[in-house]
């Protein structure tokens, strides 16, 4: 049975409108957890009246992204899961998501799998997944390479978003949960898919597997918006900053080959350091 774990916090409207693309779905051979980590607003109560179907794991809230998937996912494996995807709540899934998930992950049983994703306003494709280059730390990005009429099947990455990633049991059993503790909240799916890519699994964009964001919402594009001296603190060295610098040492640490660490750490801190000013 696969188990879809949503971490919330706050943001309902999001969470209703997750939730309903994935009522509409035409493989209904799912079951959905909800980590609600201390919303403040009417979340629990909604969800306790509206969606009866769905689990709810309640936090504090200081779990955050990762302890928060980590929390479902131990839920999610006491009640029988053999596969879980983790879903952002600021996501709309098309309606035969679940059905191409799916019908992948029996064809490629060991495979961890991630969606093409479009921006919710416009329609248009902004995430297909992407290799890395640990040698100059060189990013490319797969939908600068592959036309229309190639955005289908499977393309291997380096690693993938936890916003719709669908992961065998296998993988758990070998490489455990989330690194809460070293990454609470950004780069710790990165860091997962990658772990479990050099574990020998093989890791997929599934471009058949559609679903639609909101880019502009992210936590990293919000503390741009603003800058200021206390923004580039947060973006540097927040728990919610896109830029910490702990973080992507951790990252760095864990995933880069030896003999490119030293440029790759170096290379990664000066993006950083100038970053936030540049998008």
């Amino acid at each position: 049975m696969l188990y879809i774990i949503i971490p919330v916090f706050n943001r309902w409207r999001y969470t209703r409108a997750c939730l309903d693309s994935l009522r509409a779905q035409t493989n209904q051979d799912f079951r959905v957890i909800v980590v609600d980590d201390g919303s403040t607003d009417e979340t629990a109560a909604a969800l306790a009246r509206a969606y009866p179907e769905v689990e709810v794991v309640t936090g504090d809230g200081n779990l955050f992204w990762t302890a928060g998937v980590n929390r479902g996912i131990e839920r999610a494996l006491a009640l029988g899961a053999d596969r879980v995807l983790t879903l952002n709540n600021d996501v709309l899934t098309a309606p035969d998501f679940v059905a191409q998930m799916l019908t992948t992950a029996a064809q490629r049983p060991t495979a961890v799998l991630g969606a093409l994703e479009f921006d919710a306003d416009t329609g248009q494709a902004i995430y297909g997944g992407e290799r890395l280059d640990f040698r100059t730390n060189t990013r490319h990005d797969l939908l600068d390479v592959l036309p229309p009429s190639q955005r289908t099947g499977l393309h291997p990455v380096t690693y993938l978003p936890g916003r719709g990633l669908l992961i065998p049991k296998a993988v758990i059993d070998k490489i455990g949960l989330f690194d809460e503790q070293r990454l609470p909240h950004y780069l710790a799916d990165f860091d997962y898919t990658s772990v479990a890519r050099r574990a020998g699994f093989p890791v997929y964009c599934n471009y058949d597997a559609q679903l639609s964001t909101y880019p502009e919402e992210s936590g990293q594009t919000l503390t741009r918006k603003h800058r200021s001296a206390k923004g580039y603190y947060q973006h540097l060295f927040g728990i919610r900053g896109g830029g910490n610098m702990v973080n992507f040492t951790h990252f760095a640490l864990k995933n880069c080959p030896a003999p490119y660490l030293p440029y790759f750490l170096l290379n990664g801190y000066a993006r950083r350091l100038v970053g936030y000013f540049l998008h």
